[in-house]
């Protein structure tokens, strides 16, 4: 196992900024997710640690070895890409034994590491059997044995699930989570899929046009998002953001949100510094906000539009004045479609942000 570390890591397609100026420490035995939409440079990050990618500029460190110009093969990490990559013509023992034999492994050995590989993955049953006679969840357990079995000091996963089915992923996601826990390989997981990324990941670094925007633990990340992109990418359904104006009276400001007046919490400091007239946006989680029948201190009129059981709750979509907004209620609310109801603001789940930037106000 070993930490990484990208120094002012850059790399260019032509006049595309892949990545730009990335820096970024991961400790050893991490799991790391690199987060974000598709374009956004993740996947060039993740080959350019794995030498698949020249850099432009910066370095790249594997514990404290510089790997900047190495040869992959010289940089002792194992990947698992988005395609299964498995060899049809050989069994899954033959699969996972594939770079043991590249390196003339004695055939003890080989035997003994694709044996704990393959019980590790659960694959000790398939071990004579060819990837045809596999489903497509046991095919990437077979990819993920093959790398793992080479006990690399990193192991890299680029969108190992996004080719199963909804149910498969939830699998791979526990078996994933679990197989960290016992390997405790230091891991760069590339995902578009947030629910992934918050299931998985110990960190997330959320990229956006070749730049980290924001690193930090899952929960931290979905309760405070460094700007509205963050926000608006994590989270199913994501954020919700209501256009207001700060008023200030008495030194004390408000958002004002059509003839709603939304109030801070007392602990939100940075209230004292919002001027008069200054546009505004006010971020909050579906989940936090609740349906009142009347109006109430930091609650808005809505209409409901659409009303979706999802079992465990309702999804509402509704309007406030101009905007469309999502509202997560318990599977028992008595709510229906063209019905005006109050949405009561939670003062301490709202992120106050700059309308210009789109940056937190903190």
């Amino acid at each position: 196992m070993a930490s990484i570390r990208f120094e002012s890591v850059r790399k260019v397609f032509g006049k595309v900024v892949a990545a730009d100026d990335v820096t970024l420490e991961i400790k050893d035995g991490e799991f790391m997710v690199l987060l974000g939409p598709s374009g956004c440079g993740k996947t060039t990050l993740l080959r350019c640690l794995a030498g698949l990618e020249r850099v432009d500029g910066g370095r790249v460190f594997i514990g404290e070895r510089e790997v900047t110009d190495l040869a992959p093969r010289d940089r002792k990490i194992a990947m698992v890409f988005q395609s299964y990559a498995v060899f049809p013509h050989l069994t899954v023992f033959d699969n996972i034994a594939f770079g043991l034999k590249m390196q003339d492994r004695p055939r003890d050995e080989i035997k003994r590491r694709v044996a704990e590989s393959a019980r590790l993955l659960e694959l000790a049953d398939f071990l004579e059997r060819y990837p045809a006679q596999l489903s497509g969840g046991q095919r990437q357990r077979v990819a993920v044995a093959r790398a793992i079995v080479m006990q690399a000091a990193v192991l890299l996963m680029d969108e190992p699930l996004s080719n199963l089915d909804a149910l498969l992923r939830l699998q791979m996601r526990a078996e994933l989570k679990r197989l960290h826990q016992e390997i405790k390989a230091t891991t760069i997981y590339v995902t578009h899929d947030q629910v992934e990324a918050l299931s998985l990941g110990d960190r997330i670094a959320v990229m956006q046009n070749g730049r980290i925007v924001q690193c930090d633990a899952p929960m931290q990340l979905y309760d405070f998002p460094a700007n509205k992109f963050v926000g608006g990418f994590i989270g199913t359904p994501p954020m919700n953001f209501l256009p207001g104006v700060v008023r200030v009276s008495d030194a004390k400001p408000v958002a004002v949100v059509g003839e709603a007046q939304i109030a801070p919490s007392a602990a939100f400091a940075p209230a004292l510094a919002l001027k008069n007239g200054q546009p505004i946006l006010l971020g909050i989680r579906p989940e936090n906000l609740v349906l009142t029948s009347s109006p109430q201190p930091n609650t808005i009129r809505a209409r409901v539009l659409v009303v979706e059981p999802l079992g465990s709750h309702k999804l509402l979509t509704v309007q406030v004045g101009a905007e469309i907004a999502k509202v997560s209620v318990t599977p028992d609310e008595r709510v229906a479609p063209n019905d005006d109801v109050w949405l009561r603001f939670d003062p301490e789940k709202i992120r106050w942000m700059d309308a210009s930037t789109g940056e937190t106000i903190r």
